[in-house]
C-alpha cells in the first residue's frame, strides 16, 4: 500500500506564542476546555520532568509498520511535534533510537505515539521528548502504508495538523489551532485563579468554601 499525504496547510505560530503555551500545564489546558482535549492515561512520558510544546504533524500507520512515520520525519519543520496513531499496538515498536537521531537532526520537538516504542534508554540519554502507550523490544515492519497530515486519534483525542501539543509529567493535552488565542487567555486567567486559591489555603481558607460546595448532609 502507498504512503499518502493530505494537501493541507496551517498557520505557523510565532515563537513567542509557542513559548507562552510552553508555560501552561496540560491540566490547565484541560480545565479551560471543560476537561476535554486530553489524551488517555495510557499515553505516558518516557522520562520524568519532560516538557513538550509545539505544533502537531500527524500520521496514521498500520499496526507494526513505521514507513509513514519515517517519511514524516523528513517533512517536519523545526519545533513541530509528531503525533503518531499506531492503532494502540503494544507488541511492535514503531519508533526507536535511529528515528530519534533523525528527528533530533531535523529539529523535531518530540513525539507522541499511541502504540509502542523502544530504545527508551537512548531516548532518555538524548533528552528527546517522547510519549507512548507501550514500550517493547520488538521492531517494526515497513511498506504497508500510512496517511500523513490527516486528523488522527491519539490517546482517544482528536489531533489535526497545526494543533498545539502541550505535555508534561501528567500527560498530553491538545489545543485546537483555531481556538488558541481564546484558550491562552483563559489558561492564564485560570492559573491566576489557582494561585489566588493556593494563597487563600495557605492563609487558612477552606477548599469547600472556596469551591462553593454544599455542606455535608448529616445521617442520623
Amino acid at each position: 500500500m502507498a504512503i499518502q499525504k493530505y494537501d493541507v496547510s496551517f498557520e505557523t505560530l510565532p515563537a513567542d506564542v509557542i513559548d507562552a503555551w510552553r508555560a501552561i500545564p496540560p491540566a490547565i489546558v484541560s480545565d479551560v476546555m471543560n476537561r476535554t482535549q486530553v489524551m488517555a492515561g495510557r499515553i505516558n512520558p518516557v522520562w520524568q520532568g519532560m516538557k513538550l510544546c509545539g505544533q502537531a504533524r500527524t500520521v496514521t500507520c498500520m499496526s507494526g509498520d513505521n514507513a509513514a512515520p519515517h517519511t514524516l520525519i523528513g517533512m517536519c519543520k523545526p519545533g513541530e511535534v509528531m503525533i503518531i496513531d499506531a492503532r494502540g499496538s503494544e507488541n511492535v515498536a514503531i519508533w526507536g533510537g535511529i528515528m530519534t537521531e533523525a528527528a533530533i537532526y531535523r529539529g523535531v520537538a518530540g513525539i507522541v505515539v499511541d502504540g509502542a516504542i523502544r530504545d527508551v534508554a537512548e531516548i532518555r540519554e538524548l533528552g528527546f521528548a517522547a510519549y507512548s502507550s507501550a514500550i517493547v523490544p520488538a521492531g517494526p515492519h515497513k511498506g504497508f502504508g500510512g496517511v500523513i497530515d490527516g486528523t488522527v486519534s491519539c490517546g482517544d483525542c482528536p489531533v489535526s495538523p497545526g494543533d498545539i501539543i502541550v505535555g508534561d509529567d501528567d500527560g498530553v493535552a491538545v489545543v485546537p489551532l483555531a481556538q488558541h488565542e481564546r484558550l491562552l487567555k483563559a489558561s492564564l486567567e485560570k492559573i491566576a485563579q489557582e494561585e489566588d486559591t493556593i494563597a487563600g489555603i495557605r492563609n487558612g481558607d477552606n477548599t469547600v468554601d472556596r469551591l462553593g460546595l454544599p455542606a455535608a448532609e448529616i445521617i442520623t
